[in-house]
């Protein structure tokens, strides 16, 4: 417990709920990408409070989405530095949202493309032909 009663989790139980291994959990200690300094219990042994376990949460969304280390590091350095840093914090979701919504279009072009794939292959399938695809070159359904 923490001296306001919070109740504190061990870097074991916050891996098994995040899924992040207590390697990373160390490495994204010593990267700076707590905004607080992560505290430790009487025995030396690293202790995390469900507020951080969310932000590790949303550090993994940005990881899993293409922001890089150093810029989680940066918004989480700017949560620290206060209310002055909010709409340096505010510039630098709205770019990564920007980027997502970008590969989204990406993702969403190539899933139409592969799509078309699968339903020519379904087609091709059902009537026996199967086997004649790509022997003159790739056949493609527009």
């Amino acid at each position: 417990m923490t001296a306001a009663g919070e109740t504190t989790l061990s870097i074991g139980e916050v891996s098994a709920e995040t899924g992040l291994t207590t390697h990373t959990l160390r490495f994204y200690e010593q990267e700076g990408l707590f905004p607080v300094p992560v505290r430790r219990n009487a025995a030396g042994r690293r202790v995390f409070t469900r507020d951080e376990v969310q932000w590790l949460k949303v550090c993994q969304k940005l990881r899993s989405t293409g922001m890089p280390l150093p810029e989680i590091r940066r918004y989480a350095q700017l949560v620290l530095a206060g209310a002055g840093t909010v709409p340096e914090r505010f510039e630098i979701l709205r770019r990564h949202e920007d980027k997502v919504r970008e590969r989204i279009d990406e993702l969403q072009d190539a899933l139409e493309v592969i799509h078309g794939k699968v339903e020519l292959y379904a087609r091709r399938l059902d009537a026996g032909t199967a086997d004649n695809l790509w022997r003159d070159g790739p056949e493609c359904d527009s």
